[in-house]
């Protein structure tokens, strides 16, 4: 890259990039936790299926848009429903932990906050999970809802009398979305391109196959919005001197233009001292 399009960042990411054992072992450990932490919730079928009852009623009663209307758009063959179970089943996982990689390989000061917020966001979903067993729309009856990943396949459940591998009465909030908002979010963040505004599709995608397959229900989302939205006003905007880290209108700055600002004896010199310190 020439000096008018090489990322003012480049050297600060060198510093910023944490160590590569440590990260691996605290990723591993949080998803540990996490699966512990979702079996600890099991075992509240009666409560669960209450709540349900009373978030279907909620949804009505604020007249929501019913998921029905979503999943009949599923049902017009076995294709659409076996494609949307497949997403459902395979793109979770591995698209957040490519885009933890990818962070910590290219914007590693980004990946800091980034692998934070998704903690944050996860272990508040863990402690609502405890608190509001929730079972999903395709075990409640009154929603008349198809289970499309039991008749269309393929299906991550098991029995839910059975399952000891999965807590499937942990539906609120969806993880599913969430994680998959804080990827578009994050790639936003973390890039200049002009396309970098179709991300949004991924967690949009997401919404509406959590949904069209009643793994999920309008308000399932919501929730982990407003988590990812109290994860981010929380741990994006301060470095621990108190500046500000990231602007969402200007990921980056580039040596020519912060030259510019600095009267180009600097370059980007706060955009760096910003970055290091999200390291820290």
């Amino acid at each position: 890259m020439n000096a008018r399009t090489e990322p003012a960042h480049a050297g600060s990411d060198a510093i910023a990039r944490p160590p590569l054992v440590r990260e691996l072992l605290l990723v591993a450990g949080l998803f540990l936790v996490y699966k512990f932490g979702r079996q600890l919730a099991t075992g509240h079928t009666g409560e669960a299926f209450r709540n349900a009852h009373r978030v279907w009623d909620f949804e009505r009663a604020v007249h929501l848009p019913g998921e029905g209307a979503v999943q009949s758009l599923l049902l017009h063959g076995d294709g659409p429903a076996h494609i949307a179970n497949t997403y459902y089943a395979a793109v979770h996982f591995p698209a957040t932990a490519a885009f933890l990689v990818w962070l910590y390989l290219r914007r590693p000061a980004h990946y800091v906050w980034a692998r934070r917020v998704l903690a944050a966001v996860t272990a508040a979903a863990l402690v609502l999970h405890l608190l509001f067993p929730l079972a999903p729309p395709r075990l409640l009856a009154a929603t008349g809802l198809v289970d499309t990943a039991r008749v269309y396949g393929p299906s991550v459940y098991g029995d839910p009398a059975t399952d000891t591998l999965s807590n499937q009465f942990a539906a609120m909030p969806s993880l599913h979305f969430g994680w998959a908002l804080m990827v578009a979010v994050g790639l936003i963040v973390a890039t200049r391109s002009r396309w970098r505004w179709l991300w949004p599709a991924h967690p949009v995608l997401t919404l509406l196959v959590i949904v069209g397959t009643a793994n999920h229900y309008w308000l399932d989302a919501i929730v982990a919005t407003v988590l990812l939205g109290l994860a981010l006003a929380v741990i994006l905007p301060w470095t621990p001197s108190g500046g500000t880290l990231i602007s969402l209108r200007s990921p980056h700055r580039t040596q020519t233009t912060a030259g510019r600002a600095q009267g180009g004896l600097v370059p980007a010199q706060r955009d760096e001292q910003a970055l290091a310190g999200a390291g820290r």
